[in-house]
């Protein structure tokens, strides 16, 4: 449960948003028992939590387990539709998809994890499933490096300590050092590469995302079975290309940023 000292903090908001999480760290189908523990808040109060949600939509009960609706879903695509970052990024995965055969994705960083925030997905055998909302620790993911490779030192320290929400325990544990190097690496090349540690058989590389400013606002990747490609692949095949298609939506963000916001007639 989170705490605020300010007066304008609204306890009972984020009460019910703990509550809504616990289903992503614990599993779809919970008992009120469980989402207690989970949150750390007491069952009356989970309890009322519950009977809330149900009747605006968004849990519904079975004889005294809880799971999330759909509707859950409205909450995350808001901020994908406010923000214009699907009608923005679409176009330009489905074309890298398409010319590469894989599955692409957009993330931004949140906390020490990834959040996936647009995606263009090939059938694939693949470990993990990932959709929009999906989080992962971002040091073990090439779009996770990328964004950590442009923070600020005090920040990507500050981050780093940070606990991930993700719920996934990646194959990869690196000391403070290897940290350092890799991401010395990232920034000196301009793209990150990951092979299988996150998970196995997974290996992905990925490009920045840039605004107006040249900062980085988020990162694009294309990602492939281990057993189907290379690393040499993923580097002498898929990052020219991906690196065109980073450019062209770093051009389209920068465009979109700069938009008037009324027309004149």
């Amino acid at each position: 449960m989170r705490e605020s000292t300010r007066p304008e903090f609204i306890e009972a908001i984020a009460r019910g948003l703990d509550v809504i999480r616990a289903f992503g760290t614990r599993g779809n189908v919970l008992s009120l028992s469980e989402l207690a523990s989970e949150t750390g808040l007491a069952r009356p109060t989970v309890r009322r939590i519950l009977l809330t949600l149900d009747e605006l939509g968004y849990v519904r009960s079975d004889d005294g387990a809880y799971s999330l609706t759909p509707r859950v879903l409205d909450l995350g695509m808001a901020y994908v539709s406010s923000s214009g970052i699907w009608e923005l990024t679409r176009p330009h995965l489905v074309d890298l998809s398409a010319s590469l055969g894989q599955s692409c994705s957009i993330a931004q960083l949140e906390g020490s994890d990834i959040v996936y925030v647009s995606r263009v997905a090939v059938p694939k055998l693949v470990t993990l499933s990932v959709s929009i909302g999906t989080r992962f620790p971002a040091l073990s993911t090439s779009l996770g490096k990328v964004l950590l490779a442009s923070l600020p030192p005090d920040e990507l320290r500050r981050t780093l300590t940070i606990p991930s929400l993700s719920g996934v325990t990646p194959t990869w544990h690196p000391e403070a050092d290897e940290i350092e190097e890799t991401l010395r690496e990232v920034r000196a090349a301009g793209w990150a590469v990951t092979d299988q540690q996150l998970a196995p058989a997974i290996r992905s590389i990925a490009a920045p995302i840039r605004n107006g400013a040249g900062d980085v606002v988020a990162a694009v990747n294309v990602n492939a079975h281990a057993l189907e490609t290379s690393v040499e692949t993923l580097i002498d095949e898929y990052l020219p290309k991906l690196l065109t298609a980073a450019g062209a939506i770093s051009g389209d963000w920068a465009r979109f940023e700069n938009r008037p916001l009324a027309e004149v007639g």
